[in-house]
């Protein structure tokens, strides 16, 4: 049904499913669910893509300009959503918006799930679910007003967290897989009086990903290290991807019956790393289900490990054949309600790889980009969902809207020398946007650093700066003024203030 509606000054025309008329609400129009179209009238306007998970591109570009998007297959089904890809237009995931050479915003939001798409030319804003179930939300005005809006439409039907982290020491990004109990131990002992909140063992430990007990690195197994952690003072984190499986792991052969499966019966590749595809849990089975109930218990419960980083998730709303009719983010709700109950109220949960709408109100924490790494750029990649930190940088700039409804995390910072390829500036960009976000996670060990670097790291995580946003990527800390722009470089004629 086409139909006239002013929002924020602008009459805009609006084609919509069924009788429905939009319904005026807190900052602007809620519209009914199923497809939404908007005649913006705002033409080559700057255009906002939301990736469909924590990895996934974020960012603004003109209408004109080619979109943002992952150019490679394999690393696409990784770190987006295949199924609704498109080189030749502007798509988004959740949400979109369009910025206008008035700077005013107009702004389309899902306001649940199931898979919810946009897109926009010169003409036309459209978004659309894969089942229609949720409403939308519109509105128009100032960036930080209409994605303010937004998030308290969101907060008000999917829940949010107020949980605080308080300071991770991380040990991926100092060894990788290499980590052993032995090594950890030291670390853990040099993390003693340090203003650290939490120890988050990283990727290493597992016998095989899906196969959720220590492996032969490990020998007094995870309960004694986590009570090591709580006997320094801190709190026991843990990395675990719980619902995908390695191809080569005890699971894969034992439980295949866990397995999503596609129309052949063969299992999903529901993304690659590792060397390999890896498979994911069909989350609608109580088989599955009762799988990921009794690993959780084991990890929260009987090992003690109370922050959980939840890796890969995104997984779970791969396209396949399921054994319960829940559409693909429903049933990664059902999934993330699992490991909620297991682990309980008062353990953290952060998700990686995660799309955003159907966590809400159950994880308490999201990745908010790509991994980083000591290096800003590669001459080799121009993949926007490559482990560097400018990507990294990048994304959270554009995720900061987020905020209100669960802790946007940005991935570590850096003090160290050693193995260190980034600039001083690039550093502090790093670290200024982890006060931004309130979330700041470190991965040096302490014997890595020199003593001004020590003293460094125990200053910057013992300060709470005052954060006040003067525009998009503008930003001042306890007066201190913070331009982001040389970061993102988007072109200072595609830019914007924040109105």
């Amino acid at each position: 049904m086409a139909q006239l509606a002013d929002l924020g000054g602008r009459t805009l025309a609006l084609e919509l499913e069924g009788d429905t008329p939009p319904q005026v609400v807190d900052g602007g129009l809620l519209l009914p669910p199923g497809r939404v179209a908007v005649l913006h009238g705002l033409g080559d306007a700057l255009f906002y893509r939301h990736g469909h998970n924590s990895w996934s591109p974020c960012g603004w570009r003109r209408l004109s300009d080619a979109p943002l998007r992952i150019e490679s297959a394999e690393r696409r089904l990784t770190a987006d959503d295949t199924v609704w890809d498109d080189p030749a237009r502007h798509h988004s995931s959740a949400v979109a918006a369009l910025q206008g050479a008035d700077g005013q915003v107009l702004l389309l939001g899902a306001l649940g799930p199931d898979i919810p798409r946009l897109t926009a030319d010169r003409d036309t804003l459209a978004g659309w679910s894969e089942r229609d179930r949720a409403p939308w939300f519109l509105a128009h005005g100032g960036e930080q007003e209409v994605f303010a809006a937004y998030t308290r439409h969101l907060a008000a039907r999917l829940g949010r967290s107020g949980k605080r982290a308080g300071n991770v020491w991380c040990s991926w990004y100092a060894y990788y897989e290499n980590i052993t109990e032995q090594q950890l131990t030291k670390d853990i002992t040099a993390l003693r009086g340090l203003p650290f909140d939490v120890v988050q063992v990283d990727d290493g430990w597992e016998r095989a990903v899906g196969d959720w007990e220590p492996n032969a690195k490990f020998p007094s197994g995870m309960k004694a290290l986590a009570d090591r952690i709580t006997d320094a003072g801190l709190r026991p984190g843990l990395w675990i991807a719980p619902f995908i499986v390695h191809p080569e792991s005890g699971t894969a052969r034992r439980r295949p019956e866990l397995l999503l499966r596609d129309e052949r019966g063969e299992p999903v590749v529901a993304g690659h790393n590792w060397g390999t595809g890896y498979w994911t849990l069909d989350l609608t089975r109580p088989a599955a289900q009762d799988h990921l109930r009794e690993t959780i218990r084991r990890v929260s419960r009987e090992w003690g490990f109370t922050y959980l980083k939840l890796d890969f998730i995104g997984a779970a709303t791969a396209t396949g054949v399921r054994a319960g009719d829940l559409g693909r983010e429903e049933a990664y709700r059902l999934g993330l309600r699992v490991v909620r109950e297991e682990a309980g109220e008062d353990a953290y949960l952060l998700g990686s790889g995660a799309p955003l709408l159907p966590s809400l109100g159950l994880i308490d924490g999201i990745r908010s980009g790509p991994d980083v790494a000591p290096l800003w750029e590669h001459y080799a990649t121009q993949d926007p969902s490559d482990a560097l930190a400018r990507n990294a940088v990048v994304n959270t700039l554009h995720r900061l809207w987020q905020s209100p409804l669960l802790e946007v995390d940005p991935d570590v910072v850096y003090f160290r020398s050693r193995l260190n390829l980034l600039t001083d500036e690039q550093q502090r960009w790093l670290r200024d946007l982890a006060d931004i976000c309130g979330f700041r996670a470190v991965s040096d060990p302490p014997g890595w650093l020199h003593p001004d670097e020590l003293e460094d790291m125990t200053a910057y995580l013992a300060a709470r700066p005052q954060v006040r946003r003067l525009s998009r990527y503008r930003f001042t800390l306890d007066g201190r003024e913070v331009d982001f722009a040389p970061a993102v470089d988007p072109g200072t004629e595609q830019r914007y203030p924040i109105a």
